[in-house]
């Protein structure tokens, strides 16, 4: 985790650059290469925040990290803190290198996790904030997965697989777990809902209209295995592809 609020020199994570140039904070995950290059003579002023996996490793927070997408967020999709939120964020930085400099005890592995723990909490709010303050630009990105999402559904395209939320990210320039929380932000459904919830749909259509057998509608949505389709749709409609198409004749 890392703030950068200087103008001097540009964050490197892994092959790219952050775009910002100041005023962001960033999460990066384990084993990720992390650097600041092209510097100037001002200095870069910030915190970072770096520690191994076994510091959380017996917490609730080491089974739950996995939660914040924004550790698989792409460069250029870091947060940009307001005045109030960079204040909070720093005072739990100050907090947690104060308790670093105390003489170690038994409280200070729980105290460290717990302001961790506080932070990604705070930065998941912001995250949200950040949403709701680019609902134009997100609303563009959901209008666009769905017109991706009906074309590939009515192509041939429909035949090389079952869409992925990596195939509509690549699309839409933005990363999956990026895509996924500017979905659920903006309609309430992540990524992978959405997919299977548009699959459904075209299935419906094709089960309506066309006496074409559920295997070969199976086939057209780009699923391997007939069962596996009429599992989703079952899940998804408590019928089988079967007792809907009854049920709608």
């Amino acid at each position: 985790m890392a703030i950068k609020k200087g103008t001097s020199g540009k964050f490197r994570y892994g092959q790219a650059h952050y775009d910002f140039d100041e005023g962001i904070m960033s999460f990066t995950k384990p084993g990720q290469i992390f650097s600041v290059t092209d510097p100037t003579d001002d200095p870069v002023s910030g915190y970072m925040t770096v520690f191994k996996p076994d510091l959380i490793r017996h917490y609730d927070l080491g089974k739950n990290i996995g939660n914040y997408g924004f550790f698989s967020y792409a460069a250029a999709e870091s947060l940009h803190l307001s005045e109030k939120e960079d204040h909070i964020i720093m005072s739990l930085m100050h907090q947690m290198q104060d308790e670093l400099k105390n003489n170690i005890d038994h409280y200070s592995q729980d105290l460290l996790v717990s302001h961790i723990d506080l932070l990604l909490n705070y930065a998941k709010r912001f995250h949200n904030r950040q949403f709701l303050t680019r609902s134009a630009v997100n609303n563009d990105i959901v209008v666009k997965m769905e017109e991706l999402m009906e074309a590939y559904l009515k192509s041939d395209a429909a035949l090389s697989g079952v869409p992925t939320v990596n195939f509509f990210a690549e699309k839409l320039n933005v990363s999956p777990s990026y895509l996924s929380d500017l979905l659920k932000n903006a309609t309430g459904r992540n990524a992978q809902t959405i997919i299977q919830e548009s699959i459904v749909e075209r299935a419906k259509e094709l089960l309506s209209t066309t006496n074409l057998s559920i295997k070969q509608i199976a086939y057209h949505l780009g699923f391997e295995y007939p069962q596996s389709f009429s599992t989703m749709f079952k899940r998804n409609t408590q019928q089988t592809p079967l007792q809907f198409r009854a049920s709608f004749n």
